[in-house]
C-alpha cells in the first residue's frame, strides 16, 4: 500500500503587516501560558498545588497554533499536561489557577486538580490522567458530532507515548474506519516519562503509525506557532468539510522534566540548551520585532500585563474559599441522591 503520510517541507509562515493584532494576540497567550506554568512551579515549590503537575513550558507554540486553529464551537479533549492548553480556549487564568489550589472557585470545584480541568462553555473537556484513556472518547465525541450531522470538529490532544497502547490504534482505527471529524494531535516532546521515543517506540517518526490506518499525516515543527495553526487549520477543514481524520505530530520539546517530581537526569544539559535556543516564545518576538509588527516597549508593556494576569490568578487562588467537608460525596454517582 502507498504510504499516505509525508513530512512536508518545513517553511516559516510569513508575516502580514493586516494579522499584526491577531499576531499580538498569539504572542499574548504563549507568553501568559509560559508565565503562568513558571509560577505554578513556585506555587508547587510551596505547597500551594497539590498532586502530580506537568507543565507545558518549552511546547507553548504546539498549544497556542493548535488552538488557533479551532473555531469557538469546536472541542478540545487533552492528556494530563493542559494547563496551556484550557488557557489557549480563553478559559480565566483565576479558576485555573483555583483549581490546582484546590478551591471551590477551580474550573471544576477543586475536585480535579491539575490534571483533570474541564470547562464545558469553552468546549474543552479534560484533562485525562490515565495515559490515552481520552482517545476513545475523543472518538465517541466525534461519532455524537456525525450522527447528529454536526459541523463541530473535536481535536484529542496527546503526547508520543499514548500512541504505544491499544486505545489509540482503535481510536485510529474507528476514526478513519467511520469517517469522524476527528483532528489526532501528537505533541512529540521526545519523552515518555523518562524514555526517549527510540527506547519505547520501534517507530520514532511518530506520524508514519498513521499510514497503518490509511489516514492522512504529517509531521510539523512544533516550535513554531504559525506553522503549527496553518497545518492545524488544514486538518480541521478536512474533518468539517471532507468528514475525515488527520493525524498530526507536532516536533515539539519540554524544558522541564515529565512533572514537578522529575529532575529529568535521564537528559544532557547539551540536548537541553540546543533545545532552549529555539524557545518558542522568544523566537517568535525576535521574528515580530524583525518584521517591525512589535516594538520593544509593546513587547514589555504586554510582558508587564501578563505578570499582572498571572498575579490576579494567583491572588484569587488565594482568596478562595475552600470546598466544604459537607460536599465530600457530592457528584460521586449520577443523580445527585443521598
Amino acid at each position: 500500500m502507498e504510504l499516505k503520510a509525508r513530512v512536508p517541507t518545513h517553511r516559516e509562515v510569513a508575516f502580514r503587516p493586516e494579522d499584526r493584532e491577531e499576531l499580538h494576540r498569539l504572542y499574548h497567550q504563549m507568553l501568559l501560558i509560559r508565565r503562568f506554568e513558571e509560577r505554578v512551579a513556585e506555587m508547587y515549590t510551596r505547597a500551594r498545588v497539590g498532586g502530580y503537575t506537568h507543565l507545558n513550558i518549552g511546547e507553548e507554540a504546539t498549544v497556542v497554533g493548535s488552538a488557533a486553529a479551532l473555531e469557538p464551537t469546536d472541542y478540545l479533549i487533552n492528556s494530563y499536561r493542559e494547563h496551556g492548553h484550557v488557557l489557549a480556549r480563553g478559559t480565566d487564568p483565576g479558576r485555573v489557577m483555583a483549581e490546582l489550589f484546590g478551591k471551590e472557585t477551580g474550573v471544576v470545584r477543586g475536585r480535579g486538580g491539575s490534571m483533570h480541568l474541564f470547562d464545558l462553555e469553552r468546549r474543552f473537556l479534560g484533562g485525562y490522567a490515565i495515559v490515552g484513556s481520552h482517545l476513545p472518547l475523543a472518538v465517541g465525541v466525534a461519532l455524537a458530532i456525525d450522527y447528529r450531522n454536526g459541523r463541530e470538529v473535536v481535536m484529542c490532544a496527546f503526547g508520543e507515548g499514548a500512541t504505544n497502547i491499544g486505545a489509540f490504534h482503535e481510536s485510529m482505527n474507528l476514526a478513519k474506519l467511520w469517517r469522524l471529524p476527528i483532528v489526532f494531535l501528537c505533541t512529540n516532546n521526545q519523552y515518555a516519562m523518562g524514555a526517549a521515543v527510540h527506547q519505547d517506540s520501534a517507530v520514532v517518526e511518530i506520524y508514519r503509525k498513521a499510514c497503518a490506518y490509511d489516514m492522512r499525516a504529517q509531521r510539523v515543527d512544533g516550535m513554531d506557532v504559525l506553522g503549527v495553526r496553518e497545518a492545524c487549520r488544514e486538518a480541521v477543514r478536512i474533518a468539517r468539510d471532507e468528514r475525515q481524520p488527520s493525524f498530526i505530530e507536532a516536533l515539539s520539546y519540554r524544558f522541564r522534566g515529565h512533572s514537578m517530581a522529575d529532575p529529568a537526569r535521564y537528559r544532557t544539559q547539551e540536548e537541553v540548551q540546543a533545545w532552549v535556543a529555539r524557545d518558542p516564545v522568544v523566537t517568535f518576538r525576535r521574528r515580530l520585532e524583525e518584521a517591525d509588527l512589535i516594538a520593544a516597549e509593546e513587547a514589555e508593556l504586554l510582558a508587564d500585563r501578563v505578570e499582572r494576569e498571572v498575579n490576579a490568578a494567583i491572588d484569587f487562588a488565594e482568596r478562595s474559599p475552600d470546598p466544604d467537608p459537607v460536599d465530600l460525596f457530592a457528584d460521586v454517582y449520577a443523580g445527585g441522591g443521598d
